[in-house]
């Protein structure tokens, strides 16, 4: 338990900023999964315009520090050649 009133404060900052970043992850997890979802049906188009907001999503969750850059990345590269791997 936090004795000092800086420490008190800091709690309560902490509490505050995690709630936002559980609202920013589940955002950035929904737009991920429906991307993940248009490419389990095998429609292109969908798959496309999901992506078109997850990366932006998943890459402003890596600038906040909520995913580290690399995995962003590292997902976002993945999801299309996925994508890519659906025209053929």
């Amino acid at each position: 338990m936090a004795n000092t009133t800086s420490a008190k404060k800091a709690t309560r900052k902490i509490a505050r900023r995690t709630e936002i970043n559980k609202s920013r992850r589940s955002q950035m997890r929904g737009a991920v999964r429906s991307v993940e979802d248009a490419i389990k049906r095998g429609d292109r188009a969908a798959a496309v315009a999901a992506m078109k907001q997850a990366e932006p999503n998943l890459m402003k969750a890596a600038q906040r520090n909520i995913v580290h850059k690399n995995s962003a990345s590292r997902k976002v590269s993945r999801l299309n050649h996925q994508i890519a791997k659906l025209a053929q």
